[in-house]
């Protein structure tokens, strides 16, 4: 989501940001349903996470890991 935003400058300072229509009504829709919205603020937290480590694990890890 918000792949394809255009910014507005006034004197330099970002002023508006420009998406697509069908982008800005799936973020209405996502803001205004709370379920939605934490889903998508989880998905970014995990994102983030994600992007900072850079350790990787095998699935044969994690189970031994985790004793299984």
């Amino acid at each position: 989501m918000l792949e394809q935003v255009q910014i507005i400058e006034e004197n330099g300072d970002a002023k508006f940001a420009v998406i697509p229509f069908d982008e800005y009504v799936a973020l209405r829709e996502l803001l205004s349903d709370e379920e939605k919205r934490a889903d998508y603020l989880d998905y970014l937290h995990a994102q983030r996470v994600k992007a900072q480590e850079s350790q990787r694990y095998t699935l044969a890890e994690v189970k031994t890991a985790l004793g299984f």
